[in-house]
């Protein structure tokens, strides 16, 4: 069973803040935590959601306003039982932190047609909006099979 559930993208800033929150709603009984691939290389470890993700959500009634990046480690890929990525090349990037990930980790659009969820850092407002409906949608069907 999945109690315990990380999501990744990679500064930890837009998306995966984004879908942690979004899959809370949708499954309170199930710790969901976020992490960034490369949070500590792009220095954006503690630092809060973008502005852009945390008004998107906002007006969509999610609150993502109190989040800190976390880089991820191999740690964290062990204490969680489902690692869900925003794009098919995080798998290797997870993978190559902790091997042992490969088989827990999937995508976050995994049940919408193994749908990617592209980037919005940096974008327009319509970027974070598009990326906020996939991440709405994938967090539904995620909740779904949790």
């Amino acid at each position: 069973m999945f109690n315990n559930i990380l999501v990744v993208c990679v500064g930890n800033i837009c998306r995966s803040p984004t879908a942690e929150r979004a899959l809370q709603k949708l499954v309170p009984t199930k710790k969901v935590t976020s992490a960034g691939i490369a949070a500590e290389r792009s220095r954006l470890v503690g630092k809060t959601a973008d502005t852009m993700a945390i008004d998107t959500a906002s007006r969509y009634e999610l609150d993502v306003s109190n989040h800190s990046a976390r880089q991820l480690t191999a740690e964290m890929c062990r204490e969680n039982d489902l690692i869900l990525v925003m794009e098919k090349g995080h798998i290797d990037a997870v993978c190559d932190i902790a091997p042992a990930a490969r088989g827990k980790t999937m995508l976050f659009g995994q049940w919408e047609n193994q749908q990617e969820i592209p980037d919005p850092y940096r974008q327009s407002q319509e970027a974070f909006d598009h990326v906020f409906k996939l991440i709405e949608q994938s967090a539904s069907q995620w909740s779904k099979r949790l």
